[in-house]
């Protein structure tokens, strides 16, 4: 099953002494880029986090978010870090200037209590942040489960895309055989005239006539290419219905695809046939620039 690098996946639990909301954001990269925002007071767990995010996410450039806000008996233990979050209210409000327009005050001061390190955590016992923690791993895998739902849906829509374009290329294909059955005798009325251009010569050179024959032989015969052309489309198809998804491999088969149109297109030297072959061309760079987006 192809799963897409976009994605997202957010989940909300409260407990009786925290408020988790856990948010995953994913878009296309070569690699698995992660860029965690977590409260300080949890910051010992950003590599168990990055863990988890890897075990899952596989690849792509991914914005984790974690916002744990105290409530029930862990407010009175919790204080507003007042400086920090005047810092945010200040250059939310110049931002806002910055970009022409006046700012909700209310508003501002919302966002800025929900920004990383907001809150003050004066005294909290190692049996309880390990309570919380447990409710914030439960919300990160939940998270986690949606964004990657989310991806195989992208992917399953892709995957049906990716069959489209297929399908339309093997039509072409189609027509660029029967095409080249019309070209076929063009071709052969053509060779037949050097070779008697060649035979009324009087300084006819045997070696130099199989030289030509072998020359328009090779350069005008394109049945190899739409052979291995029908191969690769028939892998590419069965590679789509692979238990695993692997973006780089449609990419690969996408490349081979193109090297065989374009040598059909190129050996072809007939008009019908390389408007054919632009057609798949156009086909072909929908799939690979969608491939890019598939893990």
């Amino acid at each position: 099953m192809l799963k897409s690098m976009t994605g997202y996946g957010v989940s909300n639990i409260e407990s009786d002494s925290i408020n988790v909301t856990v948010e995953i954001k994913t878009l296309n990269s070569k690699f698995l880029d992660i860029y965690c925002r977590i409260p300080r007071n949890f910051s010992e767990r950003e590599i168990e986090i990055r863990n988890l995010i890897t075990q899952s996410l596989e690849r792509g450039k991914v914005e984790f978010t974690l916002s744990v806000q105290p409530i029930g008996k862990t407010v009175a233990s919790t204080s507003v870090n007042r400086a920090l979050v005047a810092a945010y209210f200040r250059d939310l409000s110049d931002t806002s200037k910055g970009l022409d327009f006046e700012a909700d005050p209310t508003e501002l001061l919302r966002i800025a209590l929900q920004m990383p390190n907001a809150y003050n955590n004066e005294t909290v016992d190692d049996s309880s942040k390990e309570n919380d923690w447990t409710q914030i791993k439960v919300a990160v895998m939940e998270a986690l489960r949606k964004c990657t739902v989310f991806r195989e849906q992208e992917g399953k829509m892709t995957a049906d895309k990716f069959e489209e374009y297929i399908k339309t290329i093997e039509n072409l294909l189609a027509e660029v055989i029967e095409q080249d059955k019309l070209r076929i005798p063009a071709v052969r009325e053509r060779l037949e005239k050097q070779v008697r251009e060649l035979l009324s010569d009087d300084n006819f050179d045997t070696n130099r006539f199989e030289q030509e024959l072998i020359y328009y032989v090779e350069k005008f015969d394109i049945s190899e290419e739409k052979i291995r052309l029908a191969n690769h489309l028939t892998y590419f198809s069965e590679t789509l219905k692979a238990s695993e998804s692997n973006g780089k491999k449609l990419n690969f088969i996408a490349q081979e695809i193109g090297r065989e149109i374009n040598t059909i297109g190129s050996k072809a030297n007939d008009v019908s046939i390389q408007h054919l072959v632009v057609r798949m061309k156009d086909e072909l760079e929908k799939i690979k620039e969608q491939t890019m987006n598939i893990i």
